[in-house]
């Protein structure tokens, strides 16, 4: 039988303990822009974020007999992004990061006048210089948190830390963050929609 996208993660884990490949790409098309958007964001590099998701599926690959099936696929995939993309920033020292999603989240964009979108464009451009100023424990949670969504149980699962180290990374970063855009936040009525994450 030949793996299909209908099947779960579990069974195409068993496919791909046989070496069975195709099982390999369905996952890889399951589950890689969301992991290249998580490389991306700590990264700001397409490159190294596209390096990096293909070097997690190499390991998942790799590492597929010792995958515990009865557990969820995705935090072990982050799990291996994060760590990936922190070797990475080691390796090369560099400190920075695009959030245009995370901005996209934080706040409604604004209506096509000229005006309004170089407002916009300055916006996320302050954003993503602030967030590059974090340490990068702070940064990935901050990312993590932001924008895929994830509570800080989550965050604590994949970068095997306790769930008050998260919760005191997550305070810090966003006391960091309004500390860095609180008066700009106030003076382009930005303050509103930046809420959820200065509250």
């Amino acid at each position: 039988m030949i793996p299909s996208a209908e099947q779960s993660d579990a069974e195409l884990i068993e496919y791909l303990r046989r070496n069975e490949l195709t099982a390999l790409g369905i996952l890889f098309d399951r589950y890689s822009p969301q992991l290249y958007r998580t490389a991306l964001a700590i990264l700001h590099d397409n490159a190294a974020a596209e390096d990096v998701v293909q070097d997690c599926f190499l390991r998942l690959h790799q590492y597929a007999d010792r995958i515990d099936t009865d557990l969820p696929l995705i935090p072990w995939l982050y799990r291996v992004t994060v760590n990936l993309s922190y070797t990475w920033v080691t390796r090369r020292q560099k400190r920075r990061v695009s959030l245009e999603a995370l901005v996209d989240q934080l706040m409604s964009p604004p209506s096509q006048s000229p005006d309004q979108m170089a407002e916009h464009i300055d916006i996320q451009q302050r954003v993503r210089e602030a967030v590059a100023t974090l340490p990068m424990n702070q940064r990935v949670v901050i990312v993590l948190h932001y924008m895929n969504g994830m509570n800080v149980e989550e965050i604590a699962d994949i970068t095997h830390c306790p769930v008050g180290t998260i919760k005191s990374r997550l305070y810090y970063g966003r006391e960091a963050l309004r500390h860095r855009l609180g008066d700009y936040a106030e003076t382009t009525g930005m303050a509103h929609g930046f809420a959820g994450l200065t509250g």
